[in-house]
């Protein structure tokens, strides 16, 4: 049986903690040798790196950010654990870090993961937003418990993780109030030569759109195109453009940026998506999310 040295994991984690080498020797007051040989006896068990050099600096390997992670479990339960001893109230939240791709409109975002917090159990939650790419990378070391996107993993990303949907909805084209005065008879025919924000063209709601212009022979005058969904509808609320959203977020759009409806894009739907290294969810606060979706959030696409 192959025992860890809970020794070695701990000076291995003050290091990362501390960022160097000298810092973490005063902290554990040994001398850096014996810590450098520390670490490198851990290195060695796991027959991985866990420290590279940056400048002067030492930064976590990929693997090294996998055992942080669970580093930083092991050692908050010891000190849980001791509290509960002492009869100290430990008040810890369970954990749950989520990476969100950036094309996800922030206010599907606050919907899916409200539901975690109104849990009986606390919830803390972790949420990081970037490119799906670097989310799924990031997944498949376990650094998230789930990534929420608006596509299915791809074949061709070599992650292994699984898709749960979680819900679609209609979208619909909102204006500010000149606009929709310009552009609000004959839709869709009135989007042809209309200034038009629009994600950018590497989203699954992107081309969904421009199936959808190209079908209708409409062709409007892209003005702008944008990674962040909210940066688009700030933009379009200052009157730049027209601009996509998800049908079941129309209340909310409307009162926060005081634009108006269009018109609905008939046929276009926009999907999420929920991806876990789990096959079969465990994690309480992933399974109400992905319960609550389906559910309430996108049923019948309406708010």
């Amino acid at each position: 049986m192959e025992w860890l040295n809970y020794h070695h994991l701990l000076y291995f984690y003050t290091v990362a903690k501390e960022g160097s080498v000298s810092r973490a020797a005063n902290v554990l007051r040994l001398a850096q040798p014996t810590l450098s040989g520390q670490i490198r006896k851990l290195e060695e068990a796991f027959d991985e790196k866990l420290f590279q050099r940056s400048g002067r600096h030492l930064v976590l390997t990929e693997m090294g950010r996998v055992v942080y992670r669970y580093a930083d479990e092991i050692f908050t339960i010891g000190r849980e654990l001791t509290d509960t001893l002492r009869g100290r109230p430990t008040g810890r939240p369970g954990k749950l870090s989520i990476g969100v791709a950036d094309v996800v409109p922030k206010g599907i975002t606050h919907r899916l993961l409200e539901v975690a917090l109104t849990l009986p159990e606390p919830v803390q939650i972790i949420c990081h937003e970037g490119k799906t790419e670097r989310l799924l990378a990031e997944l498949a070391v376990h650094n998230y418990d789930l990534v929420i996107t608006d596509a299915p993993l791809q074949p061709h990303l070599n992650v292994k993780a699984y898709n749960h949907p979680l819900g679609e909805c209609p979208v619909t084209f909102f204006a500010s109030r000149a606009l929709a005065q310009a552009h609000g008879r004959r839709f869709p025919r009135s989007l042809d030569g209309a200034p038009m924000l629009l994600p950018t063209a590497n989203t699954s709601l992107r081309r969904s759109l421009d199936q959808w212009f190209q079908d209708r022979d409409v062709r409007p005058q892209i003005v702008a195109e944008f990674d962040d969904s909210a940066l688009l509808k700030a933009f379009g609320q200052h009157g730049h453009g027209i601009f996509p959203a998800p049908s079941v977020l129309a209340s909310e759009i409307r009162k926060q940026y005081g634009v108006r409806a269009l018109g609905i894009a008939d046929g276009v739907l926009e999907r999420f998506f929920a991806i876990s290294v789990e096959r079969r969810i465990k994690h309480p606060a992933v399974a109400a999310i992905t319960e609550a979706a389906r559910e309430r959030i996108f049923r019948n696409g309406k708010p």
